[in-house]
């Protein structure tokens, strides 16, 4: 998946964000925080703003492209 989301768990764990409390504070279910963990599944706008005003930063805070290098550059 070109879209990674590193940044966002670095960010989660830095501001010492659990599992359990993402669930309770109803930032995102369990199945999005496992698909994103196993890089099957990505972010919808409305999570994304609510992620970004809880830990106070930028979408580009949350993730990250990264080209797939098996990708042509002729698209």
């Amino acid at each position: 998946m070109p879209i990674s989301y590193k940044r966002l768990f670095d960010l989660l764990e830095k501001n010492r964000w659990t599992t359990y409390r993402i669930r309770k504070e109803k930032l995102m279910g369990q199945g999005t925080l496992t698909a994103l963990k196993n890089g099957t599944g990505g972010l919808d706008s409305k999570t994304i703003a609510k992620l970004c005003k809880v830990l106070k930063c930028q979408p580009g805070d949350l993730m990250e492209y990264i080209p797939d290098e098996t990708e042509n550059d002729n698209n």
